[in-house]
């Protein structure tokens, strides 16, 4: 299955609902053929981004583009787009591969074809075993990839998924992770993935864009929006940074690039308030002058060398290079 790479781009997009405004004049351009997650808090815009992008709700202002043509206003089975919606909205009175086929047959393509179709799907997300069964005989991971595979049956050009993973459990979300990825690299298609799970972002996106407050915070590959947040938002929300106010202005250090010392041989004085065990690592959580707390990420076998607890006095310092100074 291979499909023209096509540029998906939202020019000042807006949408409100009465008088609030859920997404702002965003305008941003997707690279074709690529993984890309909309990150962010509960209500910052990205589900409505997304319904906007697939036709399920409509642009209050500005026009979104795929491969140069304007698909704002036109339905949702003619945008070249396919959605992936977060409780996989299967039928459960048809069977695996009649919930695969059902586009199909609503286009009037003949039972043998629709069939035919159905089943490379099914190959493709590894099901055939399974075509007969009907959704409630399934796992959760199991319809997740019927719900991918009859989206993918329309040929889109972009693949939209809000929040796809939320509802499996831990370990197999880590493992669809890993087969989503897979499947997009496979496919060369454009996948636009909802998320407010950072770590899920990180692990899939080419690129990822960082919503807030229904604008567009910061968007780039994935690791420069980790290793170099522009906002404080961006380095609080994407985790394992703290943010640091020195007379220069506010900076952003990770967690694991801080040291922990003797109060004495520290830049900062700091007061233990919690210790995690983390595995690999221990959180050291500290407060500092003006109420901030700071995480200090320590590899364990320092830690247990040297370990502090809550109540202990405690020195911060870091290298000068691994601070990153925020512009808002």
């Amino acid at each position: 299955m291979t499909t023209a790479k096509q540029d998906l781009e939202l020019v000042a997009v807006t949408k409100r609902y009465g008088n609030t405004v859920a997404v702002d004049a965003i305008q941003h351009r997707f690279k074709p053929g690529s993984y890309a997650c909309l990150l962010g808090p509960s209500g910052c815009g990205k589900s409505s981004t997304l319904r906007m992008i697939a036709g399920h709700e409509s642009v209050t202002d500005g026009s979104i583009l795929l491969g140069g043509r304007d698909i704002s206003g036109l339905a949702p089975a003619q945008r070249g787009t396919a959605m992936m919606f977060q409780n996989y909205a299967l039928f459960p009175h048809l069977s695996v591969i009649e919930n695969v086929a059902f586009s199909l047959k609503m286009k009037g393509v003949d039972a043998p074809q629709r069939r035919k179709k159905a089943g490379e799907m099914l190959e493709l997300v590894d099901l055939t075993a399974l075509s007969d069964r009907l959704p409630d005989q399934l796992s959760g991971g199991q319809q997740q990839r019927v719900a991918l595979a009859r989206a993918l049956i329309t040929r889109p050009e972009v693949l939209l998924l809000d929040e796809p993973l939320s509802a499996l459990d831990p370990f197999l979300r880590v493992r669809m992770r890993s087969e989503l990825k897979k499947l997009q690299k496979e496919l060369g298609i454009s996948f636009i993935h909802v998320t407010h799970g950072q770590d899920e972002a990180l692990a899939l996106a080419d690129e990822i864009v960082v919503m807030n407050n229904a604008v567009i915070e910061q968007a780039g590959p994935a690791r420069e929006v980790f290793n170099a947040p522009r906002t404080r938002f961006v380095a609080q929300f994407m985790g394992g940074h703290n943010v640091i106010a020195l007379p220069e202005g506010h900076y952003a250090i990770r967690s694991d690039a801080i040291n922990v010392t003797a109060p004495e041989a520290g830049l900062l004085d700091g007061c233990v308030t919690a210790v995690e065990y983390q595995g690999t690592h221990v959180s050291i959580i500290s407060r500092i002058v003006g109420d901030e707390e700071i995480t200090a990420l320590v590899p364990d076998n320092l830690f247990f060398s040297t370990p502090h607890h809550p109540g202990d006095r405690i020195g911060l310092r870091w290298d000068a290079e691994n601070l990153h100074q925020l512009t808002a």
